[in-house]
């Protein structure tokens, strides 16, 4: 792994919801497309909750019922690839996935997760010495990874601002149903 490198310094605290997060990691391998991630036939669900109890349905057995709150994935290149489904990121945040930290994304699959508030973040790597179950740490406003197995870390790609505000938000309806609200509160005050 490269020694950890400080981009920008960003303008929000430390414990902004988006930012930082720690969990057990999950080893995956390249090229994990949406088809693996939730299968085409669970697409028609509406309840997230039902949609995490297939995450990964088929590939990892048991992923549902082993995956705990707060997990990480941590990939090789291509995360997310195939169709553009939003029932996939979805299924991983409503399992419990806190974040996914991937060499490379596909394009569609990153803003979807971003968009549904479950943090991503390009680091090529971050995979290279995790081991499955490692306690990792996600910093996507700093663009760093932690393994705190063995001290490790990596520089990953730093997450623009407006993109963290999603995060922090919640996702992208919440952020927008925020900024709505300002917007009405301007002008009504």
């Amino acid at each position: 792994m490269k020694a950890c490198r400080s981009g920008k310094k960003s303008r929000r605290p430390k414990t902004a919801k988006g930012r930082s997060v720690t969990g057990r990691a999950w080893v995956l391998g390249d090229d994990i497309n949406t088809d693996l991630i939730l299968a085409g036939k669970y697409c028609r669900m509406a309840d997230p909750a039902e949609l995490g109890r297939h995450a990964f349905e088929g590939v990892i057995a048991g992923f549902a019922g082993k995956v705990r709150k707060g997990d990480i994935i941590v990939a090789g290149r291509n995360f997310g690839c195939g169709s553009s489904r939003e029932q996939a990121p979805l299924a991983l945040r409503a399992a419990g996935v806190s974040a996914i930290v991937a060499s490379s994304f596909g394009r569609i699959f990153f803003r979807n997760a971003i968009n549904l508030g479950l943090t991503v973040m390009k680091c090529p790597g971050a995979r290279a010495s995790v081991r499955p179950y490692d306690r990792v740490s996600v910093d996507a406003g700093r663009g760093t990874f932690h393994n705190g197995r063995d001290g490790r870390m990596a520089a990953g790609e730093r997450l623009p601002e407006f993109l963290l505000d999603i995060l922090d938000a919640g996702g992208l309806v919440p952020y927008m149903g925020k900024r709505l609200r300002r917007r009405r509160e301007g002008r009504d005050g």
